[in-house]
């Protein structure tokens, strides 16, 4: 019984190893002046990473498996979904595909990054599956992945295998340090649109908001600041107009409308439900583009 029990220790033991080895081949460790991190060949040329741990200027250094060293450039990051894509100069190791197998709550989940060009990996269990969800920057993701497991700041970026050695995302740190997974479909989405444009495109009204309390227990949002040449003070919103509702679904905080904002909003008409003065008033608005930065 104690010999089963060790040669089947022996076995998941070497399955992990040989996954992380697998995968390891196309992860790379993000070096730049004030960060450590980690990413991941995505396309040939192309390089993912975490976008929070990225610095917000300065050059970026990829090292890679092999102990070679390359440049990179940004092509585009979208803080709402913490996905960054870079461009390496020179031959970049093979990309990585992502499986789109059912995750499940208590199977295993190996985290892989490099440090330095070594493989770093964590194990640990998928702790949480739920469905797709807005993160508080407005981004959609596609399923909500937890896990339970430790990690480095410099795997930050990484990959996340299943059990099997499948992709299934990148790894990241969440609110309250809980450790996240950008799922494979969310990757696709965000890099694909960074790499066409640069950016992802983002909903825009134009304003700055404030929350304020309504009688008799609500909350609204005041507009303290308002863009002139911005959709809302186009469709007629002004300084001091207290925003109750959004299509008709009550404003509970500021950060309600950012998080509406995403990009399936651009260009569709919203109802923003108002008080001015203290008399209710409808106000149609056509969600613009946000400016670059």
């Amino acid at each position: 019984m104690a010999d089963t029990m060790i040669s089947s220790l022996e076995q998941l033991s070497a399955a992990m190893a040989d996954a992380v080895a697998a995968a390891s081949r196309s992860v790379v460790a993000m070096h730049a002046a004030r960060s450590r991190a980690s990413g991941f060949v995505w396309r040939d040329g192309l390089i993912v990473t975490s976008e929070e741990a990225l610095p917000e200027e300065g050059d970026v250094a990829v090292l890679l498996p092999d102990g070679g060293k390359l440049r990179a450039s940004i092509v585009g990051r979208d803080a709402a979904t913490d996905i960054a894509l870079l461009r390496v100069e020179g031959r970049a190791p093979s990309p990585i595909a992502f499986d789109a197998a059912p995750v499940r709550a208590g199977s295993i989940a190996l985290a892989v990054g490099s440090q330095a060009g070594t493989a770093v990996a964590a194990a640990g269990v998928v702790s949480l599956v739920g469905p797709a969800w807005r993160s508080l920057r407005g981004g959609d993701i596609d399923l909500r992945i937890e896990l339970g497991l430790v990690l480095r700041r410099s795997v930050e970026g990484g990959l996340v295998l299943d059990a099997g050695g499948r992709a299934i995302g990148m790894g990241v740190f969440g609110p309250r340090g809980r450790v996240l997974v950008i799922p494979g479909a969310t990757i696709e989405r965000v890099a694909s649109q960074l790499a066409a444009h640069g950016r992802v495109p983002r909903g825009y009204l134009g304003v700055a908001l404030q929350p304020v309390k309504v009688e008799p227990d609500g909350i609204g949002a005041m507009v303290m600041g308002i863009d002139r040449d911005g959709p809302a003070a186009i469709a007629g919103a002004r300084q001091g107009d207290v925003i109750l509702a959004w299509n008709g679904e009550p404003v509970r905080g500021v950060h309600t409308l950012p998080r509406a904002l995403g990009p399936a909003s651009v260009g569709t008409v919203v109802k923003l439900s108002l008080r001015r003065a203290g008399e209710p008033l409808e106000l149609p608005i056509t969600v613009g583009e946000r400016p670059a930065d």
